[in-house]
């Protein structure tokens, strides 16, 4: 089982740079970064775990440019997006984004999408919240094609162009693995089916029963549910509870770190790391 750590990298926060580099000295496998283009002021959508909605909501940076300064500082490390809001992306400009922060970091990107809580937020990208589900699936697709084909198209509800050239291809394979973030339920185990390689759940309650739920509609689809990547995000790094997700079939657990400055972050990280070591041997 690998071992990464998410968080809100901000203007304020520790920079990206000495956060890769950090995690990368102490061992760990992989850096993952959340992402919101802006937050409207009108403030209409509540924030979906209650109370104020924290500042570094608004204050993230941009990922594909701040995993490409991840990426080129700790060169060992995998870097992630957790979550890209896919739906929100013009899909020719996110596929070649994309291509690109995987071609320069020699194949290190893992693409975890979501399809996010924010109405107006969507709005003002020109996506209706009823369909954003359906919006995102349309830009995988066409993200998808844009990176194996050589003169790709595509003709769907939300997306459409005719054949078309786009360089660079990414270096891994098909393109960087696509992990659908959100909660255990048929809608996104549908969506994983079909076009994901894996699941980001948030926290680990639940997964004992939700994956072999998973499983079946996997392979109910002709696909190999052994070749899913499970990587829960923001789980408390209990040795006990490690061992339990590496039981279950786990991938990849992603440990939280608070958006904060370099002294808070590397204190806890420093904890996180520990505990990673000592399992290691």
């Amino acid at each position: 089982m690998r071992y990464g750590v998410t968080m809100f990298v901000t203007d304020v926060s520790i920079g990206i740079v000495e956060l890769a580099t950090a995690v990368e000295e102490r061992g760990l496998d992989s850096v993952w970064l959340p992402e919101h283009t802006h937050i409207p002021t009108s403030r209409r959508t509540p924030y979906p775990n209650g109370g104020d909605l924290p500042d570094e909501y608004r204050r993230c940076l941009d990922p594909f440019v701040a995993l490409t300064a991840a990426a080129m500082a700790a060169p060992r490390l995998r870097v992630g997006t957790g979550i890209l809001l896919v739906a929100q992306h013009d899909p020719i400009a996110a596929a070649k984004a994309a291509a690109t922060l995987d071609l320069v970091s020699g194949g290190r990107l893992s693409l975890g999408i979501g399809f996010g809580w924010n109405e107006e937020e969507m709005n003002d990208h020109g996506v209706d919240f009823r369909t954003r589900r359906a919006h995102g699936r349309e830009h995988v697709l066409a993200m998808r094609e844009l990176w194996t084909s050589d003169e790709a198209s595509f003709d769907g509800d939300y997306v459409q162009f005719d054949s078309t050239w786009q360089w660079p291809k990414p270096a891994q394979r098909n393109g960087p693995p696509i992990l659908v973030g959100g909660a255990a339920g048929p809608k996104l185990f549908e969506a994983i089916a079909d076009y994901g390689e894996g699941w980001i759940p948030i926290g680990g309650r639940g997964l004992t029963d939700a994956l072999p739920q998973l499983r079946d509609v996997v392979a109910s689809h002709g696909r190999d549910p052994d070749e899913l990547q499970i990587v829960p995000f923001g789980s408390i790094p209990d040795p006990g509870k490690l061992d339990h997700f590496e039981s279950i079939g786990v991938t990849e657990c992603v440990f939280a770190l608070p958006s904060a400055p370099a002294d808070r972050v590397l204190a806890l990280l420093d904890k996180q790391a520990a505990i990673v070591a000592e399992r290691r041997g």
